[in-house]
């Protein structure tokens, strides 16, 4: 990311995690309770661990903005963690005459193993305190301000849960949000996202949502964990985001990249994904239409929002499948470093499934990667030059 940067720091039991956002325009109003929201929403969902009972995590505006606008220049957040009391000896950024003990035995599918081979460190918590996902908070916190940016141009993001283990919901942005984009039918695309909101697992689907939540319960009592898939679904972006003249400039290609590089996911699809391998190019492409009332449109939804690594109008859909925690109640077997002899992995407090909090870090991260687009579409270093150019957009062909 190079029009809009955002860099942040911290440990997960440290002092804070910090962010600094630049590139952002002059003028845009935010508050610390915008950011609140989404803050809150990530901590949600059904299959928590006790951490999210001890956070109450809340970002601290530090710089970029004064009077409720942002100046233009970069903004500083901060967000305390609240169990840091409990491990100011043990996370000391000063030397300390009697260290804990060191942990050497770790976990398979995390970043323990290959992080102390890579920093060549004897002890696994250097590693885990910065791989945790703890860090999203931050990211969230982040993405708060870049969806206050496109929420001026009528741009909104939300997610839901399609999958927890084996339990699949019955709804799909690619079909039934595309018919109701298709009749017009904004009531009931706002009843959907309250739906959504108020279910503990992010499901739009009310009896997918119980059968979910029972299989979360036996996973506890057996102690192991669950992963699952969501889809991430954008509306109201304007044509012609992203590019096909550059491989790195592919909106299709940065998303599924920011996407990828959350904790824990492990496939990105845009539309249909990897059904477009099952069915043939009839089945698959978009087909376009026009009427003079309506203008251009599209029936179906297969690309996702996508062409060419452009958005085309319709709504940006992602699926993201995300793998069940590495950290396990009952452990998984392996070495401890320090002699090499085989044990149960270390353990640590976790959730067992993460899922619905992991699309609001998504739904973060989109908003951070489209508001960069949009401000590379178009230009200027105030949300009024902004405004201003967004009216001049091209909604159909020239000369036509």
């Amino acid at each position: 990311m190079d029009k809009i940067r955002f860099l942040t720091a911290g440990e997960s039991h440290g002092r804070a995690l910090t962010a600094i956002i630049e590139g952002l325009p002059a003028g845009l109003e935010i508050s610390e309770q915008d950011i609140l929201t989404d803050l809150k929403r990530r901590q949600r969902g059904y299959g928590r661990g006790g951490r999210m009972q001890i956070e109450r995590d809340y970002a601290k505006i530090l710089s970029g903005v004064r009077y409720g606008k942002t100046l233009g220049s970069p903004i500083c957040l901060l967000i305390e963690n609240k169990d840091w009391p409990n491990w100011v000896e043990k996370m000391s950024v000063e030397p300390v005459i009697n260290p804990v003990q060191k942990l050497q035995m770790p976990r398979p599918g995390h970043a323990d193993y290959a992080g102390m081979v890579k920093y060549q460190h004897d002890d696994l918590r250097n590693i885990l305190e910065r791989s945790s996902a703890r860090e999203t908070a931050a990211r969230v916190a982040a993405g708060a301000v870049a969806r206050k940016l496109l929420s001026e141009f009528g741009i909104r993001i939300f997610g839901h849960v399609t999958q927890i283990g084996p339990v699949q919901s019955s709804f799909s942005a690619i079909v039934q949000l595309q018919n109701l984009m298709n009749t017009g039918a904004l009531d009931e695309i706002e009843r959907l996202l309250e739906r959504i909101e108020k279910s503990e697992t992010a499901c739009a689907d009310e009896m997918a949502d119980e059968k979910m939540k029972k299989l979360i319960d036996e996973t506890k009592q057996r102690g192991d964990t669950l992963g699952g898939q969501f889809e991430i679904v954008a509306i109201g972006l304007p044509i012609g985001l992203g590019s096909f003249t550059h491989w790195d400039r592919r909106l299709d290609g940065r998303i599924s990249w920011a996407m990828g590089a959350i904790n824990a996911m492990k496939c990105v699809e845009i539309g249909l994904g990897s059904g477009v391998a099952q069915r043939p190019g009839s089945q698959v492409h978009d087909e376009l239409f026009y009427e003079k009332s309506r203008g251009y449109y599209r029936k179906t939804n297969n690309a996702g929002g996508i062409e060419g690594g452009m958005s085309n109008g319709e709504p940006i859909v992602v699926r993201v499948s995300m793998k069940p925690l590495p950290t396990l109640s009952r452990p998984l077997m392996s070495v401890d470093c320090s002699d090499r002899s085989l044990k149960e992995a270390f353990s640590e407090r976790s959730d067992v499934c993460a899922v619905p909090a992991a699309v609001v870090v998504a739904e973060a991260v989109l908003a951070l990667v489209l508001a960069e687009e949009l401000c590379r579409k178009l230009g200027g270093d105030s949300i009024k030059e902004m405004h201003r150019n967004y009216k001049g957009l091209v909604v159909e062909p020239l000369g036509w």
